[in-house]
């Protein structure tokens, strides 16, 4: 068993305001913590890897092609892998929360920035 404390996280900027921090993985999944900061945007991507999520802190909004959609905390969200993604901090203070990735996003990008 693993064991990852939020405090010991070393967050890297994927992009302006946007500050990830890879947590815990396995073979078939891996837990990511990020912090979006006010007024910060994640660009529209798509990666081939389900994610599903848990905001506990902020609200962020999601936009696909068909939908958006604001969750809070509390609230949890699960995006299809491929489907092409963008969110929006459009509030005044940071959104902090988790992602879960399956299978395992194997050295991101923005790990090595």
């Amino acid at each position: 068993m693993e064991r990852v404390s939020l405090a010991d996280l070393e967050a890297a900027e994927a992009a302006d305001g946007v500050h990830l921090a890879l947590m815990a993985g396995s073979e078939s999944m891996n837990v990511q913590h990020f912090e979006i900061e006010a007024g910060a945007t994640v660009e529209e991507h798509s990666h081939p890897h389900e994610q599903t999520g848990f905001i506990y802190e902020g609200e962020l909004t999601f936009l696909t092609e068909d939908d958006e959609i604001t969750c809070g905390p509390g609230d949890s969200y699960a995006i299809p892998g491929d489907q092409p993604h963008a969110a929006e901090n459009r509030g005044d203070e940071p959104v902090r929360g988790v992602d879960i990735f399956s299978p395992p996003r194997e050295n991101p990008s923005w790990q090595d920035e």
